[in-house]
């Protein structure tokens, strides 16, 4: 048993299988690595969730994407993908329009600013990720990717 989580949780009686402790400390684990991107994205005035739409529409190049597709491709999902848009658009680190082929989508594009704090954040960002996970190692990171996909393929 996972004395960790038992005890940050404040569990006093055992866990009712192996799968909820699990299941529990992958959530817990899930949500501190969430609060320290909070904070160390916090200083460029940006969400984990604002950082993630821009990443995909740098991805993307020039054509954009529709809210859409970005919604689908967004790690944690945001049920208003049009509000993030605008909040990025009022930063100019977004601009929509639309489509060139179907004018009835909009698109939206990473503008010359939002590239350009993301290619600020990319080393900041790299080191950030180093210093959580790094100590790990290789292979005990391969074998969490794949623990990870195992887990994600089930609840696909």
């Amino acid at each position: 048993m996972n004395a960790s989580i038992q005890a940050e949780i404040k569990q006093g009686k055992p866990f009712e299988s192996l799968e909820q402790e699990a299941f529990l400390a992958l959530l817990w684990t899930a949500d501190r690595l969430q609060w320290r991107l909070t904070e160390a994205l916090k200083p460029q005035g940006l969400s984990p969730t604002q950082y993630n739409a821009l990443r995909i529409l740098r991805g993307a190049g020039k054509q954009g994407l529709a809210c859409s597709e970005i919604a689908e491709r967004m790690i944690t999902r945001d049920p208003d993908i049009t509000r993030l848009m605008d909040r990025l658009g009022r930063m100019g680190l977004v601009h929509r329009g639309r489509g060139d082929e179907d004018r009835r989508i909009v698109v939206a594009k990473i503008t010359p600013k939002g590239a350009d704090l993301l290619k600020q954040l990319d080393p900041v960002i790299r080191q950030f990720l180093h210093s959580l996970l790094g100590h790990m190692g290789e292979k005990k990171l391969n074998s969490l990717l794949d623990l990870l996909d195992k887990a994600a393929t089930s609840a696909s």
